[in-house]
């Protein structure tokens, strides 16, 4: 099987480059902080989600749904260890024939076509493309640690929900297959995924806090500039319909919303005044979030520089040029005592706590 990999941090910046680089265009992570209705309308279109938390073995005696290859359901067991998250989100994209996943994941999905999960599973752990991306994440480590997931050595799980031909499944790479847990449609998949969610981690509530949610939705940058695109064009037939000229065609680039219906304009100039006044400032509001968004690119890519530099180098000369001068000593002493003043001050609190 394909050779190691290593544990990767769970964050939004770390899996939308993950995706990039796997050669999936238009598509990124984001970290969800609630489940409410408002919340989760604002990241439409929303692909699946992707829920962390820590492992515990349980009893589960939902069943397997037995019908999902017949469904079309591209459901992979996890099979390598440290790459249930990884796994996790390649299970939402195969699953998702509407998104441009690549050529390499894409040629995974025929391969695999008719395999059984633990076949699929063993393709992902052997697909070179996946694993060095997924461990380019992690920095060259001359002092390879114990492997665990943190330092109390819990076990840190991902799965996935998400809405395949009508019906909502919950894939556990840990599981024989997929889960189905409702009926739905894509209009009304996501209140039940939030509803399976929250009763999970309702059930962990008493002994557990550490969960992490996130979402696979369309590119912000992508959303952003099409909504630009589409009130520019508005825009345009709106002047038009003021000026008593020809309207401008539809456009015919799919970025712009090519093939969408064009809302009839009203006749009235006020009322096409106030139009285009309400439009002009949505481009003013839609440049601005696609500038934080951009910004927040630029913000992902300088933390993930930081993931994989092996700072250990540095570390050891700046020691050693500070042992060369003479100063290393002095400063360690000064630490020690900086740390003696706190305990001290924390002690003398405690004791007028106490008193």
């Amino acid at each position: 099987m394909g050779d190691h990999w290593t544990t990767i941090e769970s964050d939004p910046g770390v899996f939308s480059e993950l995706l990039e680089r796997m050669g999936v265009k238009g598509v990124q992570m984001e970290e969800l902080w609630s489940l409410d209705e408002d919340s989760l309308h604002s990241l439409k279109p929303i692909y699946g989600l992707i829920f962390l938390f820590k492992w515990q073995k349980e009893e589960d005696g939902r069943p397997v749904a037995a019908d999902f290859e017949e469904k079309g359901v591209f459901f992979a067991s996890q099979v390598i260890n440290n790459a249930c998250a990884t796994q996790a989100i390649v299970n939402v994209l195969m699953n998702r024939p509407e998104l441009d996943i690549g050529a390499e994941l894409a040629q995974l999905r025929d391969f695999t076509s008719g395999f059984p999960p633990e076949m699929k599973g063993l393709a992902i752990g052997n697909s070179e493309c996946i694993r060095s991306v997924h461990n380019s994440f992690s920095p060259p480590q001359p002092i390879v640690p114990e492997e665990r997931d943190d330092e109390k050595g819990e076990a840190f799980h991902f799965i996935a929900y998400l809405p395949v031909t009508g019906a909502l499944y919950e894939l556990d790479g840990l599981k024989p297959g997929p889960i189905k847990l409702a009926d739905c449609s894509e209009d009304d998949w996501l209140p039940k995924a939030a509803a399976a969610i929250t009763e999970r981690m309702g059930r962990y509530a008493a002994s557990e806090v550490k969960f992490n949610l996130m979402a696979c939705i369309e590119d912000r940058r992508q959303k952003y500039r099409r909504e630009v695109a589409q009130q520019q064009h508005l825009q345009e037939r709106i002047r038009a319909k003021l000026g008593n000229s020809a309207p401008p065609a539809p456009p015919a680039d799919a970025a712009a919303g090519a093939g969408a219906a064009e809302v009839p304009l009203p006749d009235d100039p006020d009322t096409l005044a106030a139009r285009l006044a309400e439009s002009e400032g949505e481009v003013d509001r839609l440049q601005a979030a696609l500038a934080m968004e951009e910004e927040r690119r630029r913000q992902w890519a300088d933390e993930n520089i930081r993931r994989r530099t092996d700072y250990i180098p540095f570390a050891f000369q700046l020691l050693s040029a500070l042992a060369e001068a003479g100063q290393l000593q002095p400063l360690v002493e000064r630490a020690k005592e900086a740390h003696a003043a706190k305990l001290e001050e924390r002690r003398r609190q405690q004791q007028q706590g106490s008193s």
